[in-house]
């Protein structure tokens, strides 16, 4: 069973991901004013290829939601995903100007 945690201190924290309670990825994120910033995904290598980069993304972006945030995604995992699939992102994705 998955579930996910937001662990927010002070500006900084992580979206953190565990299975049957052992940590299996996370996201580095920062939040300041409306801006959420994701810098990093990581999934633990025991627990790659099962989607859980894709649980942490939704997180991601279910929190910025709940919450009236843009994310800044300098994370080349959420990046990648957001070029991808830019209908489904647009709403959070803030992009950078030229």
């Amino acid at each position: 069973m998955e579930r996910t945690e937001i662990v927010l201190e002070g500006r900084k924290g992580e979206i953190q991901l565990f299975s049957d309670d052992h940590k299996a990825g996370k996201m580095d994120i920062s939040v300041i004013g409306k801006k959420l910033t994701v810098y990093h995904t990581e999934v633990n290598p025991e627990y790659e290829g099962k989607g859980f980069a894709k649980i942490l993304l939704e997180r991601l972006v279910s929190y910025a939601r709940e919450n009236d945030l843009k994310i800044l995604p300098l994370c080349p995992y959420v990046h990648a995903q957001f070029k991808r699939h830019p209908e489904e992102y647009n709403d959070v994705w803030m992009k950078e100007e030229p």
